[in-house]
């Protein structure tokens, strides 16, 4: 249960300011309550108190974004070309923030290493960190982020610019190439996608 020191009026005008509905108190120690995304913020005097089963996303608008996650990303094709999806998983000292997996159509594996990398760069954005670090299982996709190889593929090639677009609007990130069992968990979302659409 997350509470965070603020100035209550301050953190009232921050949610409303993102289109979150504020009511009043329900007793007379409660300023205002805030409810979004399964979570519910609660005003007092000094602090607001973020409660329900996922505060992650009500806690990072209340502290105007910030903070550092660890970004997964992992991209599959059956077929290569052929079926393709998405996996990605953002994980703070909190636990995962938020995760996903999608059907992207048709698609190389790189393209959609790249297409996953940069929908978890999204992702991040949207939850308003300011540090990632990406990781992924592609050494392909992450040699040629860090420019360490050429990216003579003209589609791949347009992705690497988008996916570092995206993580120039991070103050600080790092991508690293992790092993298969350490992105897991973006492997399994990735492939569960391409099951479900069986």
């Amino acid at each position: 249960m997350p509470t965070i020191d603020c100035d209550p009026a301050a953190a009232r005008e921050r949610l409303a300011g993102e289109g979150v509905r504020i009511d009043e108190g329900n007793t007379p120690h409660e300023r205002w309550r805030a409810e979004r995304d399964g979570a519910v913020a609660v005003a007092y005097d000094d602090k607001v108190v973020v409660q329900g089963s996922d505060p992650t996303r009500l806690t990072a608008l209340l502290r105007d974004g910030g903070g550092r996650a660890h970004v997964y990303f992992d991209g599959a094709s059956r077929g290569n070309p052929g079926p393709a999806a998405v996996g990605w998983c953002l994980v703070t000292s909190d636990g995962v923030v938020a995760e996903g997996g999608e059907r992207i159509g048709r698609a190389t594996n790189n393209q959609a290493e790249y297409a996953a990398l940069i929908r978890a760069l999204e992702a991040a954005d949207e939850y308003g960190f300011d540090a990632v670090d990406v990781r992924g299982d592609s050494q392909l996709t992450v040699k040629q982020i860090r420019g360490e190889w050429n990216t003579n593929d003209p589609e791949l090639r347009e992705r690497r610019v988008r996916a570092r677009e995206l993580l120039e609007r991070f103050d600080r990130w790092s991508i690293a190439h992790v092993p298969r069992e350490i992105n897991e968990r973006a492997d399994d979302l990735a492939n569960e996608a391409l099951d479900d659409a069986n």
